[in-house]
């Protein structure tokens, strides 16, 4: 296995730094991050060096990448991040917890982060550039498609489709077998019980269309 760089300098490359290091068997090399937010030679003790140099002193063909970054902006941030590190030539390492309950023939993507107590179910569909923060429920047969973020304690049933770039509040709650539109924000505690529309912006038990997240620049 390859060692891994990790792109971030905030908490959630922190959390990829604890994970990574203390459940795997991968060894992390360095961070990196822009050019202009260098402002250190080292973060969490290794080297922080510039993303536009990165190629030079960890080319892809030796050293994979994750993008530690979170949900900002309906996750576009570590989107635009992950396009990036693919058009360099890297592989993506993805994270999933040992303390996770998981099945075999699981589907997952790269540069997915699935932390402890996650449960999911046979025959479900992880997508590239996803985190599953800790304690979800995924139902069998779902997907989960690219760039999305799944905070905690969320309930998916059997048969869901959550389309890309979605964001699911703590505690939402999805029914089976519905279609969550792109670009979803899923309000905490929230209970969708029918198909939404892309760009929604849901909140309620049941849960109603409030506005537009491309009327949300930050969440």
């Amino acid at each position: 296995m390859k060692p891994i760089v990790i792109f971030g300098i905030g908490q959630a490359a922190e959390v990829a730094h604890f994970y990574f290091t203390h459940d795997t068997n991968r060894h992390i090399a360095a961070f990196c991050v822009d050019r202009d937010y260098v402002k250190e030679a080292e973060f969490c003790g290794l080297p922080l060096i510039p993303f536009e140099e990165i190629q030079q002193s960890y080319p892809p063909s030796e050293y994979d990448l994750f993008i530690a970054v979170g949900y900002t902006a309906l996750n576009e941030v570590r989107t635009i991040k992950y396009r990036h590190a693919k058009d360099k030539g890297y592989h993506l390492a993805s994270y999933v917890s040992s303390k996770a309950t998981v099945w075999p023939g699981l589907q997952v993507g790269e540069n997915c982060l699935i932390l402890e107590d996650n449960t999911v179910q046979p025959f479900v569909r992880l997508g590239n550039n996803l985190t599953l923060w800790s304690g979800n429920h995924i139902g069998h047969h779902s997907v989960i498609k690219d760039n999305c973020f799944v905070t905690s304690h969320v309930v998916i049933s059997g048969g869901v489709v959550i389309h890309e770039n979605c964001f699911l509040g703590v505690n939402a709650t999805l029914r089976d077998h519905i279609v969550i539109a792109k670009q979803n924000i899923i309000a905490a505690g929230s209970l969708i019980l029918k198909n939404t529309i892309e760009n929604g912006v849901y909140a309620g038990q049941p849960a109603k269309l409030i506005k537009m997240s491309n009327e949300v620049a930050h969440i």
